[in-house]
């Protein structure tokens, strides 16, 4: 989204332009919810078991290698192979039989990758078909026997010790949810609260209104896990889900009106997803550290350019190159955004509450240029640079359009748990400019609630690839 704007978004309904507050989620500094770490936190299970069943399996595979040449270098690979194809679920505790096909799958891969290496080695003494398939069965065989005796000692010791929750949501949907796994106690969840803004509904666990109600249930408790039953939580409860997060929790989200035919991922017959509300110290500095390469590498390579747009600019539109803005960025703190000016307001209210400039005649040729090849954007290298933003998350936006969204648009608000970005999930997906707010919401959202960075080194790259086929803003 640009900086300078004039028609309402489609779809948006009248404001008065009168400036009201900004409704974002407050930031920790500002108060809001704190718990305690618990000593120690909510932690996954230990992979060593299962890194042990996949490597005693890859050495009963390797058996069948008995007086193959190199047999040393054959079982590294089979073990290199173990070690680097092993399966992950998202599931706490996964079953044997729904692990089956993919386990089958990469130790298959594994021996055909051991079979191409040998062949090119020595195609006289290249290993034979029943060589591969005596191999893979043994390897399979192991890894699920194996596998299957960690998930079920895992599944014993939740059994005995089930994993203590809290259920945020509507009172009356919390309650049905809580009572549904308590009946099933082989999920291994316990709740032993409901979070709820009124205590209405039917009588069930303790319903907690007041952030020391849930700071005392979550200590007395030990509570590891919470479950969120209505999509707005995410929305109204954010802070409150960070925290208990930040305290050690596991947060998961559960759609209590569908039945989990066709997910993977389920508690006592409910969809779950769990859900990442912020990303660790290490993924955080990771972020960072690609955001500094990457922006003071193409702000060297681009100086030049960013030079000669400036000169031109100043030739042909006067003094007063650069057009700094206030925005709003993560937890609704204010930074001033960088970019050329290629339009002068008339005055400041109209720079606030301006909403698109497109086709606005008052612009030069090459400011229109900027605009349409995106180079009016450069600038805010060095807002990356500094920290203020990012190179990927949601676009910043004006505290005037931030205050009138967050009201009309749900889970716009939510959009300032990340870092703001230069680009991201919305922009590619051609969300850029004059089109609907709702929608740029949603794919924020879930850009945030899906975050890696591999997603943002993607992101980057699909970037870069629309900058060929640009279309402004």
């Amino acid at each position: 989204m640009t900086a300078e704007s004039t028609v309402p978004s489609p779809g948006a309904q009248p404001w008065d332009h009168g400036l009201s507050s900004v409704s974002v989620l407050p930031a920790r500094a500002a108060g809001g919810f704190r718990f305690p770490l618990r000593r120690p936190p909510a932690r996954p299970a230990s992979p060593l078991p299962l890194l042990a069943a996949d490597l005693f399996a890859a050495l009963a595979g390797a058996v069948t290698l008995d007086g193959a040449a190199g047999r040393p270098v054959l079982v590294g690979i089979l073990v290199a192979g173990a070690l680097l194809l092993r399966p992950h679920s998202a599931r706490p505790v996964p079953g044997i039989l729904d692990e089956l096909p993919t386990v089958c799958g990469r130790i298959a891969v594994v021996w055909l990758a051991l079979a191409t290496v040998v062949a090119a080695r020595d195609p006289e003494r290249a290993l034979a078909v029943h060589t591969l398939l005596l191999g893979w069965a043994a390897q399979a065989a192991a890894a699920c026997a194996g596998r299957g005796a960690v998930h079920w000692r895992r599944r014993s010791a939740l059994l005995r010790r089930p994993v203590t929750a809290l259920v945020i949501g509507p009172a009356v949907t919390a309650q049905r949810v809580a009572a549904a796994l308590l009946r099933h106690p082989r999920c291994g969840v316990r709740p032993v609260g409901v979070v709820a803004e009124h205590p209405d509904g039917p009588a069930g666990l303790p319903v907690l209104t007041t952030g020391d109600e849930v700071e005392r249930a979550l200590v007395q408790n030990g509570v590891q896990a919470v479950l969120t039953v209505d999509p707005s939580v995410r929305t109204g409860k954010g802070p409150l889900l960070r925290a208990l997060a930040e305290s050690g929790c596991t947060v998961w989200e559960v759609d209590a009106d569908c039945p989990a035919y066709e997910v993977r991922d389920q508690l006592a017959g409910f969809a779950v997803r769990r859900l990442d509300l912020g990303a660790g110290r290490r993924t955080i500095a990771g972020k960072r550290l690609l955001d500094v390469l990457v922006s003071g590498t193409l702000l060297a390579l681009v100086s030049p350019l960013l030079l000669v747009c400036a000169v031109v600019l100043r030739l042909t539109d006067g003094p007063g190159v650069v057009f700094r803005q206030e925005r709003i960025g993560k937890d609704g703190q204010p930074f001033t955004l960088l970019k050329f000016r290629t339009l002068r307001p008339v005055d400041e209210h109209e720079a606030a509450t301006r909403w698109s400039v497109a086709g606005e005649r008052r612009m030069s040729p090459f400011c229109r240029f900027l605009r349409q090849t995106s180079l009016d954007e450069l600038l805010q290298l060095w807002n990356v640079f500094w920290g203020d933003m990012s190179l990927v998350g949601p676009r910043p936006e004006r505290p005037y359009f931030v205050s009138q969204f967050s009201q009309a648009y749900p889970g716009y608000a939510a959009r300032h748990r990340m870092q703001t970005g230069v680009t991201g999930l919305a922009q590619i997906n051609g969300l850029r400019g004059d089109t609907s707010i709702e929608d740029r919401a949603r794919f924020d959202n879930a850009y945030i609630d899906n975050w890696s960075l591999w997603q943002d080194v993607c992101i980057l790259l699909r970037t870069a690839a629309a900058l060929v086929r640009p279309t402004g803003s």
